[in-house]
């Protein structure tokens, strides 16, 4: 009470004379003047106590060095408030302009030494985190251990052991052991989680259990989210240490051991279990998936029909739609194989690496753009490029990380080498003026490191950024042992030469003019000044240090490239760079990697992953659904040499996903999500799926492949708007054929994303993205509706039924739309319904003519052709591209 009682009137004489400036008022006030003498008087007597009672403090470490710091601010605090008040009393007496500057000036001070004070003594009692913490604590003073200490002999079993089964068992005992701490077995306690020792007998002080307690070493108190123990049962603990930690056998659990988190075990292949019903067992995914099923007293869904069937595997391997052709050739396709048939040639499709690349991008953050305000455009699709060729080619997964991480560090490493490093050159670059070239450059490094973390462990590092992880057993010297790999490269913008701004300047790698030799296809194909971010490491390495609290502004201790000691050993010899890193990544040895990479991949098949928590396999993300099928996924991934195509077969050739989606209302209750995988995915197609199924229904799909991102039909203006007034970013939409290109290649502005792409879910890549939100909106019926590019394919859709093989009447030309947008025949209902819309429409355009014309005015249909008659099926085509079954697949 005798800190608070100065520290309050000084305050309020801070904001009682603040507002009397506000005023303008001549002279201080009556309150303030009465505040500052209370005041004044109160600090004098709060510095001689306190000075008196810090002489026997016992604190230690930094707790005394803040003890210290405190003492001396409250000296300097009472002098001051003295001199105020001082000249507060000759101001009132004689006013004088300079005079009453002293006093605002002083006054100003003396509020900020009073606040500084505040903070420190804060910290000094309740660690860093006081502000958020200290609420329950303020009715308390600080007690000297020293002066609770108990006289006597400490007996554990009476005095100890009640106390941590009250207070510290329910978060370091038998069923829960956080940071690795487990306090009701002396050797586990003596031994120490990850942040030291709990317990050091003979020496309380730099026990961790006491530290804790008190909140030293910049932590919260212990018990967290707890009121503090009282200052006597640490004292008894702290005396107990001291006195040698005595613990008797008969306290303690013998056998005790300290659980693992699963995902941090490396996986062992599980035995395929044993089901009622084998024969629906196509490979050992079904085994494992019907175990469960049969477990919960379900049972499989049967086989989709073909022509959904193949519908649903055209989509997941290729992202494009079977033609009527392929549906009609498979579904009279009587060969037992005739399923494995088609998704072995999907796999081998050039358009294979196209769908598989856009959730790689995304994970890649790939972007077309810089990133925040300025949002200036960079060349980065020659790594696009090389993911879609890398893919194709079925890299292996550990070679296709190491090239991304550490290509340009292999040795004697090829051009496409260098180009894989892109991938973290995704980051975005901040050109804005004022912006701090290395402020951001540290944002760059920062952003590295915890994708990273986010792509291949799956795991949220960034957490530790600022302070050790609070549920994950990273630490945050860990975390800046992971930058450190990532510190080491040039930085990508500077200053400009007016001092305006702030310029970008790569590191770029420029590309040959022929193009770079493919098998399939050259990827850094155009004009002779082609240039792509590639990363490069400096000859001279950067001192790392850790970032207190994370800022750039606050280095603090030195540390060198290093991995977390929870996972598996960095090998004695790995090099201390990015290729080090990588390398232990894709070690067999890693328990996450290949769990967190096939778990994304089931999830872009079905919709959900076996750990639904796609970014977070630690503590507090989900458990696995079917945790010994993710496992004998992972060792078969890795023990097929890391093959993408082996596993996707697996899954697409399994009964589980062959089955019908079609579910009733008993089935729906029991298992809304399909958590049990007791039917088959059906899932809204992706934006750029959208898009694509639209480009090749329509007939007007450019299968183009590689090259400079292109520039679809989007609303004008919207690039001037999002630009900034110093950049004069203009979107020329491209022509000819360019125009029906994929979605994949579609320009990627981070700030001013491809609007449809926007109402249908694409994350603007600013950051790493694992999994895409699927939302269902107005918005998204109104761009199929309304946007100009499906306008646009539209019309060619309705040129294309009116020109359906073999068919003569318009209800066969119905029927071909039908199989285009949705692979299967209409039932004689959807056909009269879709009948009815085109003789409707016919006679109003036979009625106006000129409503068609006009249609056609700004549409454009072929020369030659019947446009009353085009103008009515342009409504059937824009129904059918509407149609909920047109943009779901399964």
């Amino acid at each position: 009470m005798a800190v608070h009682f100065p520290i309050a009137l000084l305050l309020t004489a801070v904001v009682v004379e603040a507002l009397n400036l506000i005023r303008q008022r001549p002279v201080a006030g009556d309150t303030a003047f009465f505040c500052l003498r209370l005041g004044a008087a109160g600090a004098v007597v709060a510095a001689l106590l306190g000075w008196q009672a810090g002489s026997h403090a016992d604190y230690v470490g930094r707790a005394a060095e803040m003890l210290e710091t405190h003492r001396w601010l409250g000296v300097g605090t009472a002098v001051g408030s003295v001199a105020v008040a001082v000249l507060c009393f000759a101001e009132r007496v004689r006013p004088g302009v300079w005079l009453r500057r002293a006093y605002v000036a002083g006054l100003m001070l003396c509020g900020a030494a009073v606040s500084v004070g505040g903070h420190f003594g804060g910290m000094l009692v309740l660690g860093d985190d006081y502000l958020t913490s200290a609420i329950p604590f303020f009715q308390r003073e600080p007690v000297s251990l020293a002066s609770v200490a108990p006289t006597g002999t400490v007996d554990f079993v009476r005095d100890v052991q009640p106390i941590f089964e009250a207070s510290c068992y329910s978060c370091h005992g038998p069923k829960k052991q956080r940071h690795e701490l487990r306090l009701d077995a002396r050797h586990l306690s003596i031994g120490g989680g990850r942040t030291g020792k709990a317990v050091i007998p003979g020496d309380g002080e730099h026990s961790t259990v006491v530290r804790r307690l008190l909140a030293l070493d910049k932590k919260k108190s212990m018990p967290q989210n707890e009121d503090p123990l009282p200052i006597e049962q640490i004292a008894l603990i702290k005396a107990w240490i001291d006195q040698g930690a005595n613990w008797p056998e008969s306290a303690t659990v013998a056998d005790a051991t300290i659980e693992s988190h699963w995902a941090y075990v490396k996986p062992e292949r599980p035995a395929v279990p044993a089901v009622e019903s084998p024969g629906w067992v196509l490979n050992p995914i079904d085994a494992f998936v019907l175990a469960h099923m049969e477990a919960e007293g379900l049972s499989p869904a049967p086989e989709a029909n073909r022509a959904t069937l193949l519908r649903r595997v055209y989509f997941d391997l290729i992202g494009l739609p079977p033609t009527p052709a392929e549906v009609n050739a498979f579904a009279s396709n009587a060969s037992p194989n005739a399923y494995e048939s088609v998704v072995d040639r999907l796999l081998a499709s050039p358009y294979y690496g196209e769908r598989w690349a856009v959730p790689w991008l995304d994970a890649a953050r790939y972007a077309d753009s810089n990133g925040y305000q300025f949002d200036g455009l960079r060349a980065s699709w020659p790594y696009r490029d090389w993911v879609i060729t890398a893919l194709n080619r079925d890299m292996p997964f550990d070679q296709f990380t190491i090239e991304q991480i550490a290509g340009d560090l292999l040795s004697d490493p090829t051009l496409d080498q260098r180009i894989a490093t892109g991938f973290h050159r995704g980051a975005p670059a901040n050109e804005e003026a004022g912006a701090d070239p290395e402020e951001y450059r540290i944002a760059q490094v920062v952003d590295r490191t915890n994708v990273t973390g986010t792509v291949w462990l799956g795991t949220t590092i960034e957490c530790a950024q600022c302070h050790d992880h609070k549920h994950d057993p990273i630490t945050q010297r860990e975390y800046y042992q992971i930058f450190s790999y990532f510190n080491n490269t040039p930085i990508e913008t500077r200053y400009a030469q007016n001092l305006v701004g702030v310029e970008f300047i790569g590191p770029w790698l420029q590309l040959p003019d022929e193009g770079v030799g493919r098998q399939n296809a050259p990827i850094a194909m155009g004009r002779a000044t082609s240039t792509t971010l590639v990363m490069v490491e400096l000859e001279e390495k950067r001192t790392t240090q850790i970032l207190m609290g994370g800022s750039f502004l606050n280095p603090g201790e030195q540390v060198e490239p290093g991995t977390p000691s929870f996972l598996h050993t960095l090998p004695q010899d790995a090099p201390p760079n990015r290729l080090g890193l990588a390398r232990w990544l894709v070690s067999p040895e890693n328990p996450l990697v290949a769990r967190v990479t096939v778990n994304r991949w089931w999830a872009e098949f079905f919709g959900r992953g076996l750990v639904e928590s796609r970014d977070d396999f630690g503590t507090k993300g989900e458990a696995p659904s079917h945790g010994a099928l993710l496992d004998w996924l992972a060792v078969e991934f890795v023990e097929h040499g890391w093959s993408m195509k082996h596993m996707h077969r697996l899954i697409a050739t399994s009964s589980t996903y062959r089955q019908s989606s079609q579910v009733n209302a008993e089935q729906l209750e029991r298992d809304p999500q399909n958590s049990l995988y007791a039917r088959g995915p059906r899932l809204r197609l992706t934006a750029e799926m959208i898009r694509d199924n639209a480009l090749a229904v329509s007939g007007k799909l450019n299968r183009k492949r590689f090259g400079p991102p292109v520039y679809p039909q989007q609303p004008p203006g919207l690039w001037k708007k999002t630009a900034g007034a110093f950049r004069k970013l203009e979107y020329l939409p491209s022509t000819g054929r360019d125009r029906y290109r994929r979605g994949l290649y579609t320009v990627w502005r981070r700030t001013s994303l491809y609007p449809s792409f926007v109402n249908f879910d694409a994350p603007s890549r600013s950051s790493t993205c694992v999994r895409r939100l699927r939302s269902n909106t107005p918005l998204q019926a109104l761009t199929l509706l309304n946007d100009s590019v499906y306008v646009d394919l539209a019309a060619a859709l309705a040129v294309r039924i009116m020109r359906a093989p073999n068919a003569t009447t318009s209800r066969q030309r119905i029927d071909y739309g039908f199989q285009l947008a949705v692979a299967r025949h209409p039932n004689p209902r959807e056909t009269d319904l879709l009948h009815e819309l085109y003789r409707n429409e016919l006679n109003r355009n036979e009625r106006n003519p000129a409503r068609a014309r006009s249609l056609a005015a700004s549409l454009r249909p072929p020369r030659g052709i019947n446009v009353l008659d085009w103008a009515a099926w342009f409504y059937v085509a824009t129904t059918l591209l509407n149609l909920d079954e047109t943009i779901t697949n399964g």
